[in-house]
């Protein structure tokens, strides 16, 4: 396991990340607006090309909770920022590869952690 350079994450990194963070957030909430706009333009009812209009839209709709959940980490990551816990694995407390933080500025997880995380969800789902 590659273990952590301990190299503090400068506020620069911080800006960064949190800059690609409110991008990346305001790029969702459009495509969320999008998605409801869509839905919300079709009728119920109509010929074929109508409903599967309809069925497209419900689709996109349904795409949403992953987008949405993926708003959800990114309003951690800034809450993160906000208390100055980012850019620190929860699992080792080690700070997290800028590159990894530049990539991924949502991650909550070291590449050491992240393994450590999907070595214990291996052991366990054998346990079952």
């Amino acid at each position: 396991m590659a273990k952590s350079t301990g190299t503090k994450i400068t506020e620069k990194v911080i800006k960064e990340c949190k800059e690609k963070l409110m991008k990346t957030k305001m790029d969702l909430l459009n495509r969320v607006k999008e998605a409801r706009e869509k839905l919300d333009l079709g009728e119920k009812g109509g010929d074929e090309a109508d409903q599967t209009m309809r069925l497209l839209a419900e689709q996109e709709m349904l795409n949403l909770n992953d987008r949405l959940r993926s708003q959800l980490e990114i309003e951690s990551a800034l809450g993160r920022i906000e208390s100055g816990a980012f850019g620190y694995c929860e699992e080792t407390d080690e700070p997290i590869e800028i590159e990894r933080l530049r990539a991924i500025p949502w991650t909550r997880l070291s590449i050491e952690g992240a393994e450590l995380r999907e070595s214990v969800n291996r052991r366990y789902a054998r346990s079952f």
